[in-house]
């Protein structure tokens, strides 16, 4: 066996020895790689596949094995100009990493003017061990060149060797991260097949990629691939669909102005869980303010809980003609957010929520819809425990209530809730730590399993106690008066088990089971139920019109579901529809009243002209289009 050993060795060293110079000439890339990988192992991303070597060696062979067999000064040169190319990109991100928790996106430069002013502080904050392997970097380039072999000419048969073989290693290396997955499905942002194909996550795509095969695509991404060819019908429908247009005034356009504004997107919190006894702070504030009893969150795409996020903030939804998740759009751009939007009158903005900036690729899009941060109780490392699954840690965490309650300047809060979340069962999770919590000297002999139903009241009634505890801070810390609070439900409780619970509380026979709570409460408020249909759509427009802002209307989906004459209608995923009178699927009535067929045709129609733009403008990034061709159009 020693012998067999021996001989192994003997072999590799002979190879090595044959071939140090091709060996050490690699090792500047093979640290960069071995390096990046290292700070990818923090993102909160579980992969560990052998994919990003495998990519990371055929760009290697590419490299070394062209610059290796050039004749001498244009082999030199060459080597020596990818060697401090992929070095510089290495070094920004390093220190990008290291100032921002985010890889570098050459996409970034787009907007290099405004981190402009923060260089010099990302510079000095950054790691010094970044600069330490910097160094290391630069001198294995030294001795790359050092050692790099005189040629009188070139072989081209040698590079004609190399490049076939960097198209076979690469094009096997997608392969190893698995299958993408076509159908849209709420994981897929956690798919590494389907996060290569897409690539608009960096630290995930970094991670599964590699530095190397990183930043070559990156750039070929941003850079590089074409956009879809737009259609001369499709760019004259959208200039048609966001003419300007003045938004009407009503009795309620500035109610708010120059208030604060504080929105909770419910976790999974039905109609019908709402009550007297199990939520008693919800149920109060919805019948004290503007409640909106018609309201839908409906499924569409992937992700239900992000895709109301993504409805509220940019008020549109996940395309429905095509395959793609609401959290890849983070490229896209949205001016008329709800974050730039007010961002525009000097208020902070921020987003609260119990998990990670990873998940769902929150960090990126929250930042792309102009957030100021999307802060994650996870993302502290202060949590011995599962406790961040509770909501009131959203109010008592230290941080968090720093950031929540701006005392000096008019904020903006979008908080997320979680404890509603299944599993809904004693026996693990959010429902266990409560039942603990409440009977705290129980032992094995006593324990008693909760039902479904008693697991589901008790996470809610968490939720609620978050409620009380957030009107408490505000009441104490003086905003109260200047402060309202807007509450939607992200989804319907699907997640539930025993669907006959549903089955006596909801219509679920179609989809408006989709119907859930919607209201907006503030101190002095007048008591008010809007009856008429309203959807995620709807929100955004709403609340701009109640703060007083001037908008063009046109540039959202929904509408201001408290203008004057407002009719609103929801429509879903499978192109049905509901308008308070009529349910209408498959372009037929299946519910309601009888409608005259000029009113059925015009209504379809409208659906159609709704879901089209929506789809379109995400398809085309129409808003970065129109940025663009006016940023020409000046430099011209």
């Amino acid at each position: 066996m020693k012998d067999k050993i021996k001989k192994l060795l003997n072999i590799i060293y002979k190879i090595l020895s044959k071939n140090k110079e091709i060996i050490i000439m690699s090792v500047p890339l093979i640290l960069m790689h071995v390096y990046i990988a290292i700070m990818a192992k923090s993102i909160n991303f579980d992969y560990k596949g052998v994919t990003p070597i495998i990519f990371s060696a055929s760009w290697i062979v590419l490299y070394i094995g062209i610059t290796y067999n050039l004749k001498n000064n244009w082999g030199k040169g060459l080597y020596l100009l990818i060697n401090i190319l992929f070095g510089v990109l290495f070094l920004v991100n390093g220190v990008y990493k290291s100032f921002m928790s985010n890889f570098f996106d050459f996409n970034l430069i787009e907007s290099a003017s405004e981190g402009a002013p923060f260089i010099l502080d990302a510079l000095k904050s950054c790691n010094p061990f970044i600069y330490i392997l910097f160094i290391t970097i630069l001198v294995a380039i030294y001795y790359g060149i050092k050692y790099y072999p005189k040629k009188e000419k070139s072989n081209y048969r040698n590079i004609f060797l190399c490049i076939i073989l960097f198209l076979t290693i690469h094009s096997i290396a997608p392969f190893t991260l698995g299958k993408e997955n076509k159908e849209l499905s709420w994981s897929n942002w956690k798919n590494a097949r389907n996060i290569y194909e897409s690539f608009n996550d960096v630290n995930k795509s970094i991670r599964i990629s590699g530095f190397l095969e990183f930043e070559v695509r990156n750039f070929y991404f941003t850079f590089l691939k074409s956009d879809e060819e737009l259609k001369e019908e499709d760019l004259e429908f959208l200039n048609n669909a966001y003419s300007y247009k003045e938004n009407e005034k009503n009795k309620y356009t500035g109610v708010l102005k120059d208030k604060n504004l504080i929105i909770v997107q419910l976790e999974g919190m039905d109609n019908w869980i709402i009550n007297k006894e199990d939520t008693p702070t919800i149920y109060k504030m919805m019948n004290e303010g503007i409640n909106f009893t018609n309201h839908f969150s409906f499924y569409n795409g992937g992700g239900s809980t992000f895709n109301s996020e993504f409805a509220i903030n940019t008020g549109f939804v996940t395309p429905y003609s095509y395959n793609k998740n609401a959290y890849t759009f983070n490229k896209n751009a949205f001016p008329y957010s709800l974050a730039n939007m007010f961002k525009a009158f000097d208020y902070n903005v921020n987003a609260f929520h119990m998990n990670t900036g990873e998940y769902y690729s929150r960090a990126i899009n929250y930042k792309n819809w102009g957030y100021d941060a999307y802060n994650g109780l996870k993302d502290l490392g202060t949590y011995q425990d599962n406790s961040y699954l509770l909501d009131r840690e959203l109010i008592n965490n230290e941080t968090f209530n720093e950031l929540l309650f701006n005392e000096e300047k008019k904020f903006v809060d979008f908080i997320i809730t979680y404890s509603g979340h299944m599993p809904f069962t004693n026996t693990k999770s959010t429902c266990q730590m409560l039942y603990l919590e409440d009977n705290p000297d129980i032992t094995d002999e006593d324990f008693k399993e909760m039902s479904e139903l008693e697991c589901i009241k008790r996470q809610n009634r968490e939720t609620d106690d978050m409620f009380k505890l957030l009107l408490e801070n505000l009441e104490e810390k003086g905003l109260i008066d200047n402060t309202a609070i807007v509450v939607a439900t992200d989804h319907y409780l699907y997640t539930v088990e025993d669907k006959t619970l549903l089955d006596k509380n909801k219509e679920t026979s179609n989809n408006l089971i989709n119907k859930t709570p919607f209201f907006i409460w503030y101190k002095g408020a007048q008591k008010t139920t809007i009856k008429a249909v309203t959807s995620q759509l709807n929100v955004l427009p709403t609340i701009l019109n109640l703060y007083g802002m001037d908008y063009n209307p046109n540039n959202y989906i929904g509408e201001d579901a408290l203008k004057n004459n407002y009719s609103g209608v929801a429509f879903f995923n499978d192109y049905s529809w509901y308008d308070g009178k009529v349910y209408v699927d498959g372009g037929v009535v299946t519910n309601g009243k009888k409608i005259s067929n000029d009113d059925l045709e015009a209504k379809n129609y409208l659906i159609s002209y709704y879901t089209r733009k929506n789809d379109l403008t995400l398809k085309y990034n129409y808003f970065g289009m129109i940025k663009n061709n006016k940023e020409s159009d000046e430099e011209k």
